[in-house]
């Protein structure tokens, strides 16, 4: 393929490490088809991905980064904080928004110098919607979610069936899905239980995405295949699963390592060495993702509830700044769990591609994030569910209820991603479900969950669901491309 045939791309991600990580995936899995990428982001949240972007560039692949820089002074913001994370304030989130709004005419005079040939953008940014039909060209949507979540999110709103139930934590079935799932209007993002500035925002997303050439999902078929049928037909528009992105793009131990805020000097010396000493499939892994702090009441109760198991774990802490009586608590449990060797706590980041991996680990605690859920079914590893804000609970209704390769902690409410407090799940009722996923009860759960595994590497190779589906959009990429160069070329 000559420089002139080439098709050239943009993908931009939105400002938030759990949206970034899926999207630049997707993005080196283009560059590994030959696909000329750029990535356009702010200097802070590049941190997040460049390592991997530089060693694709090694490989050959023609994938780089293209800065822009963040606003921050413009909209009263110290240098650095540019991202929605677990560690922004929450009165500095309406200024990083703020700061957003400023980037869009950059970014959008960026498509126009750069001449991409297509744009994969996250569903954060509909506004290059119109940005890509002024240049003519695709824009393709990116959602970090699955079909089964959106499938239910879009029946919700069509519905509103939670307006039946009696009361807010009243079971009502969800109408018009492949399965029928059970929830309470408590645990419905409360954008959809009562109009708020984000239900005016999905609104926006979605016009924004029937107004596309498409979307893609980090989903496989066999994962969920009614709700990938079920939603291409509700919505009208064309959309392709390629995941698990994950998997297929960091398939060498130096992109898993690369992956996120990676520290160089981990490895051997902390959780791998310790990890290597237990006995196959005995560990739990405990994480609640990258945008999530507990309570130190909460924290209490995990704590407990991993001391009374007995299963040895790995338990991802984030600090939650209160300081006094909740960082004691747990720098005491953590030199207890040192001393008789049964839990790890790691403390910030970690690299969970290579935990989940290791042969030691037998299952997750998780907030059931799209990610995690994924990367989980790759390692074919059975799931606490404890889902908390975003689309986590619909998340739960597929690891629980469609393919019952989960059990859940009983979870009541639902909450916004920055808001520390509410509902504090007790220890007893952790320890129950740890006890079924880890015992001979989770037998079956660990048995489907295999098989899965089996299938989301089946769907990434060659001749597979989600290889076919890649193949497919850049063939169909190409045809535009060309079709446009025909349209202009002149005549003989």
């Amino acid at each position: 393929m000559g420089k002139e045939t080439e098709l050239k791309s943009i993908f931009l991600p939105f400002l938030s490490t759990s949206h970034i990580i899926p999207l630049v995936d997707v993005a080196r899995l283009f560059a590994m088809h030959g696909v000329d990428v750029t990535i356009i982001t702010t200097p802070q949240n590049a941190t997040v991905f460049q390592k991997s972007v530089d060693l694709d560039s090694s490989r050959g692949r023609p994938i780089r980064t293209h800065l822009v820089t963040f606003p921050a002074a413009e909209v009263g913001l110290p240098p650095g904080i540019e991202a929605f994370n677990v560690d922004t304030p929450r009165e500095m989130v309406p200024r990083i928004y703020m700061g957003l709004s400023i980037l869009q005419p950059r970014f959008e005079q960026l498509f126009h110098d750069l001449r991409p040939d297509f744009i994969v953008t996250d569903m954060f940014h509909p506004w290059t919607v119109e940005a890509a039909a002024k240049l003519s060209i695709p824009r393709i949507m990116f959602h970090g979610a699955s079909y089964l979540a959106r499938s239910a999110a879009h029946a919700v709103e069509q519905y509103a069936p939670h307006l039946a139930a009696k009361s807010n934590s009243d079971p009502f079935a969800i109408p018009g899905l492949p399965d029928r799932l059970e929830m309470t209007p408590l645990q419905l993002p409360d954008w959809l239980r009562s109009p708020n500035q984000y239900t005016e925002l999905m609104k926006t997303i979605k016009e924004s995405e029937k107004n596309s050439y498409g979307s893609i999902f980090n989903s496989f078929y066999d994962l969920e295949s009614a709700y990938y049928e079920h939603y291409k037909g509700v919505m009208g528009t064309k959309s392709w699963g390629i995941g698990p992105v994950s998997l297929w793009a960091n398939q060498d131990a130096s992109d898993k390592a690369a992956r996120g805020y990676a520290k160089e000097d981990e490895g051997e010396e902390g959780w791998l060495k310790w990890l290597n000493t237990k006995a196959e499939r005995s560990v739990l892994y405990v994480s609640f993702g990258s945008m999530n702090k507990f309570p130190y009441s909460q924290l209490v109760e995990i704590a407990s509830a991993l001391e009374d198991s007995g299963k040895d774990f790995i338990w991802v802490v984030r600090k939650n700044d209160e300081g006094g009586e909740g960082e004691n608590f747990l720098e005491e449990f953590e030199k207890r769990m040192k001393e008789s060797k049964k839990g790890y706590l790691i403390w910030g980041w970690a690299p969970q591609l290579l935990i989940l991996e290791n042969p030691a680990i037998g299952g997750l605690v998780t907030h059931c994030g799209w990610n995690t859920v994924v990367e989980s079914v790759n390692a074919g590893l059975p799931m606490v569910t404890w889902p908390l804000f975003a689309e986590h609970f619909f998340n739960e209704k597929l690891v629980v209820d469609v393919l019952k390769i989960g059990v859940s902690v009983g979870a009541k409410e639902w909450r916004n991603w920055n808001e520390f407090d509410g509902e504090v799940v007790k220890a007893e009722d952790i320890g129950n479900a740890i006890g079924v996923m880890m015992s001979e009860k989770g037998e079956d759960m660990r048995r489907r969950t295999k098989t899965l595994s089996g299938a989301a590497k089946r769907a990434i190779e060659d001749g597979g669901s989600s290889h076919n589906n890649l193949n497919e959009l850049i063939r169909e990429l190409n045809q535009i491309k060309l079709s446009k160069a025909q349209e202009t070329a002149p005549a003989p």
